[in-house]
C-alpha cells in the first residue's frame, strides 16, 4: 500500500510539473509569436519612415538649392543696384555740371538780349541808309570814310553773329534739358525694376526660409520616430531573446520530467497493479461541483494551477474524512486527486472540479459512490 502510494504521488508530481511546464511553454510560445509579429511590424514601420526620410532629404536639398541660388541671385541684384545707384549720383553730379552750363548760357542770351535791345532801338531811328549817307557826309577824308565804312560793316557782321550765337544757344539749351530728362528717366527705370526685382526676391528668400523650416521639421519629427521605432524593436527584440531562453529551459525540463516518467515506466508493476486493484475504502458522499471561475486566485490547496489547466480532475475534500493527495474514483465523475479543501466542505461532502461554470451547474447535487485507492 505503501508502494502504491509513493508511485501514485510520484506520476501526480510528475503530471503536475508537466502539466505546469506544458502551460509554461505554451505563454512563452505565444510570447515568441507575439514579439516576432511586433518585430515585423516594427520592421515595416521603419523600411516606410527610411523611405519618408529619404524623400525629405532630397526635398530638403532641393529647397536648400533653390534658396541658394535666390541668395546668389539677391547679391548679384543688389551689387547691380549699387552700380546703376553710383551711376545715379554720377548723373546727378554730370547734371548739376549741366545745369551750370545751363544757366552760364541763359545768362550770355540774357546780356545779348539787352545789347540787341539797344542796337534795335538805334536802328529804328536810323535807318541804314541815312546811317551810310551820315557817315559818307560827316568824313573828313577818304581815310575816314573807309574807316566809318567798314566799322559799319562790322557793326552789322556783329549784330549778324550775335543773333546766330544766341539762336545756338538756346537751342543748346533746350538739347542738354532734354538730355538730362531723359537720362535721369532711364536711369529711373532701371532702378525702380531692380528694386522691384529684389524685393521679389527677397519675397521669394522669404517664403523659401519658410518651407525650409517646414521641411526641416518634419525631418527632424520622421528622425525622432525611426529613432523610436528603432528603440522599441530593441527592446522588443530583448522580449524576445527572453522568451526564447525561457522556452528552451521549459523544453529542456519538460524532457527532464518525461525521462522520470519513462524510468518510473521501467520499474516493475506488478505489485503496483496487484495493490492499484484494491480499494482502501468505500463510501456516499454529497457531491457539488465548481469550476476556475468561481476561484479568487486560480489556485487550490495544494498549490494545483487549475485556470491554466480547468480539465484537471481534482475534488476538494474534508481533510479528516479523505486524505489530501489521495487518488479518488467518483462515481460519475471518474478517479480524481483529492487536491483542494472548502470552507463548506465538511464531513462526507465533495466539490468536483468542472471546465467551466455552466458544467458546474449542470452537475448540481447528488450522492455519489467514492472509492479510495490510497
Amino acid at each position: 500500500m505503501h508502494s502504491l502510494k509513493r508511485v501514485a504521488i510520484t506520476f501526480t508530481s510528475i503530471f503536475l510539473l508537466s502539466t505546469s511546464i506544458v502551460a509554461n511553454a505554451e505563454t512563452s510560445q505565444e510570447i515568441i509569436n507575439s514579439s516576432k509579429n511586433k518585430l515585423q511590424q516594427k520592421d515595416e514601420i521603419l523600411q516606410e519612415k527610411t523611405v519618408e526620410k529619404q524623400q525629405v532629404a532630397a526635398e530638403l536639398q532641393n529647397v536648400q538649392k533653390d534658396l541658394a541660388a535666390i541668395e546668389d541671385e539677391i547679391v548679384e541684384t543688389t551689387e547691380t543696384i549699387n552700380a546703376i545707384q553710383e551711376k545715379i549720383n554720377e548723373t546727378k553730379q554730370l547734371i548739376e555740371d549741366k545745369k551750370e552750363e545751363i544757366v552760364i548760357l541763359e545768362d550770355n542770351v540774357h546780356n545779348r538780349k539787352g545789347v540787341m535791345e539797344e542796337r534795335l532801338v538805334s536802328l529804328q531811328h536810323n535807318d541804314q541808309v541815312n546811317l551810310i549817307v551820315s557817315i559818307l557826309i560827316n568824313s573828313d577824308s577818304i581815310t575816314d570814310l573807309f574807316e566809318r565804312v567798314t566799322a559799319v560793316s562790322t557793326i552789322l557782321g556783329a549784330d549778324k553773329d550775335l543773333l546766330e550765337q544766341q539762336k545756338n544757344d538756346l537751342a543748346k539749351i533746350e538739347e542738354e534739358k532734354k538730355l538730362i530728362d531723359e537720362q535721369e528717366q532711364s536711369l529711373q527705370v532701371q532702378y525702380t525694376e531692380l528694386a522691384t526685382n529684389q524685393a521679389n526676391l527677397e519675397n521669394s528668400l522669404h517664403k523659401r526660409q519658410e518651407e525650409l523650416a517646414t521641411v526641416q521639421a518634419k525631418y527632424d519629427s520622421i528622425s525622432k520616430e525611426i529613432n523610436l521605432a528603432e528603440n522599441e524593436k530593441a527592446s522588443i527584440q530583448n522580449q524576445l531573446n527572453q522568451a526564447q531562453a525561457k522556452l528552451k529551459q521549459e523544453q529542456e525540463n519538460a524532457a527532464k520530467a518525461r525521462t522520470v516518467v519513462n524510468e518510473n515506466k521501467t520499474q516493475p508493476n506488478n505489485t503496483v497493479a496487484k495493490e492499484s486493484s484494491n480499494v482502501k475504502q468505500e463510501m456516499y458522499v454529497t457531491a457539488t461541483a465548481y469550476s476556475h471561475e468561481t476561484s479568487t486566485t486560480g489556485l487550490t490547496y495544494m498549490g494545483h494551477n487549475i485556470k491554466k489547466n480547468p480539465n484537471m480532475k481534482i475534488i476538494a475534500v474534508d481533510p479528516s474524512v479523505i486524505p489530501l493527495g489521495s487518488k479518488v474514483w467518483v462515481e460519475g465523475y471518474g478517479e480524481a486527486i483529492a487536491g483542494d479543501t472548502g470552507s463548506a466542505i465538511k464531513g462526507h461532502k465533495i466539490d468536483v472540479l468542472m471546465p467551466n461554470a455552466a458544467q458546474a451547474k449542470q452537475w448540481g447535487r447528488k450522492v455519489v459512490k467514492i472509492s479510495i485507492l490510497n
